[in-house]
């Protein structure tokens, strides 16, 4: 298996090196960003949940620990500006997740440009022979469809880690909103 990749790489071109730096450099990014930002969006969610659950019982006050401290006084609580705390909240918890949206959605054209190449360069080295048998072009074309695997393997996981984060982002939504609301109604 080693020596497969070895092999691979050693009669590869320098279109090849960059498709698979630019591939590992987003796959790195991907793994940064959802567990730097998974992390942090749960800890906000624990922290909004319980936030809640102190603003429904006898106590009925906001949680010191919310989010929604900084937009509140204890005179009013206006709608209009608990709604503009609550994008502020929200727009800081979704940081980073569009680029999981982005990585998802260019990282297959990338291996796909890296594969067209491969193929491409297959052929040029294959033209100078007078007869080609379908046994020596599968295993050039082979090769060159690893590119598409790989960016394929990078995209599969940026678009299930945007996934998770807009649900988590969504569950923040709610328990800020649910907040929010019965601050409004309690005046």
């Amino acid at each position: 298996m080693i020596d497969t990749i070895f092999n691979y790489f050693s009669n590869s071109t320098a279109i090849t090196f960059i498709v698979f730096a630019v591939l590992s450099t987003y796959l790195i990014l991907v793994f940064w960003i959802f567990i730097y930002r998974f992390q942090a969006v749960t800890s906000m969610i624990s922290t909004e949940k319980k936030s809640l659950e102190v603003l429904t019982s006898r106590d009925s006050s906001l949680s010191p620990f919310s989010a929604l401290t900084k937009c509140t006084n204890n005179i009013t609580n206006s709608k209009p500006i608990l709604h503009a705390c609550e994008i502020s909240i929200i727009r800081d918890a979704s940081k980073g997740i569009s680029w999981l949206s982005i990585i998802s959605s260019t990282s297959p054209f990338i291996g796909l440009f890296g594969t067209v190449v491969g193929i491409l360069e297959s052929f040029a080295l294959l033209s100078s022979q007078a007869k080609v048998a379908f046994s020596v072009i599968a295993p050039a074309i082979s090769e060159a469809l690893v590119a598409t695997a790989a960016g394929i393997f990078v995209a599969v996981f940026a678009y299930t880690f945007h996934q998770i984060m807009v649900r988590k982002v969504y569950e923040l939504n709610i328990y800020l909103k649910a907040q929010c609301d019965i601050l409004v109604a309690k005046g």
